[in-house]
């Protein structure tokens, strides 16, 4: 039996057209940009395809914006590969993609989960505009030194951490401007490679965000979450929850946890997969399983 993993993006994947292409070729993907617009209260498939780029670079849009593009995305490749669905072994989603995962994987209603996204860009936008922070790739460097760089940098009663460990040579770190400011200068004496700044509101993954994981526990609780009928690799852990009880514990977490993607890569490879997909906008992970195994096999689904 074929094994298959599929992969869902998170944020900072978004970009102005994404989505057109899915609804002019599919009915049913269409039909998400139409059942999340009634549920969002405005027409989400016009913003993906047609912009303004600011809106739609916003956390509180971006993130039901890309929820609902890879469940479209999801749509059509169950279209495209009825015969692969049988063949799913596990799910796994970066960050905002975890929803789309657990959505894929039967855990929660389509329309629940555009309601959950849309709390959680709503609450992490509000809790990125009370603190000046945000985020930055380091690339060329390892964890040990990035940590290092995030002590140093770190200034007296700011945050500076570790966010997502990506894949190797690429880990994002969050926190406030000045210390993210000091650590641009570290990283370059360390002999980083790059140091890019996110577009993203504030410091994602860290302490920062506690605010926002103490709003979104509400909506969280309050959502019914289904048996799971295939394995969700978790950020938090990089461990699969096949429990719907853990996923409610989890998802809170992961906004004041680093997320542990290429640990999870890891991981699925040791399941033996043959193929994996990234469904969604963009390559990013495709990029990142590539890192850690040339040889991976994965085709991406999407725009």
């Amino acid at each position: 039996m074929s094994k298959v993993v599929l992969l869902f993006p998170g944020q900072g994947a978004q970009a102005v057209g994404m989505g057109r292409g899915l609804a002019d070729r599919s009915a049913e993907a269409k039909s998400c940009f139409e059942r999340a617009s009634q549920v969002l209260g405005y027409d989400l498939l016009e913003l993906c395809s047609q912009g303004p780029a600011e809106k739609l670079n916003e956390t509180a849009f971006s993130q039901p914006a890309l929820f609902v593009h890879s469940m479209a995305a999801f749509a059509e490749f169950r279209g495209a590969y009825p015969e692969r669905i049988a063949d799913v072994v596990a799910v796994a989603g970066l960050s905002l993609g975890e929803y789309s995962a657990a959505c894929a994987a039967g855990a929660i209603d389509f329309e629940d989960g555009v309601r959950l996204v849309q709390e959680r860009g709503a609450a992490m936008q509000a809790a990125a505009e009370a603190t000046p922070s945000g985020m930055a790739s380091v690339l060329g460097l390892d964890l040990e030194k990035v940590q290092s760089i995030c002590e140093q940098a770190k200034q007296p009663g700011e945050v500076l951490e570790v966010a997502n460990l990506l894949c190797p040579g690429n880990i994002a770190i969050s926190g406030h401007v000045a210390s993210l400011l000091a650590a641009e200068k570290l990283a370059g004496e360390a002999g980083a490679m790059k140091f890019i700044k996110l577009a993203v509101a504030g410091a994602f993954h860290t302490s920062v965000m506690r605010p926002a994981m103490e709003r979104l526990s509400k909506g969280i609780e309050e959502t019914p979450f289904h048996a799971i009928g295939i394995p969700i690799y978790s950020n938090v852990d990089a461990q699969p929850h096949i429990e719907s009880r853990e996923l409610k514990s989890l998802f809170p977490k992961q906004l004041v946890s680093p997320v542990l993607w290429e640990e999870s890569l890891r991981n699925l490879l040791k399941l033996g997969v043959d193929q994996f997909y990234e469904i969604g906008s963009g390559r990013v992970l495709a990029g990142t399983l590539k890192r850690i195994d040339r040889k991976a096999a994965c085709e991406c689904i999407g725009d």
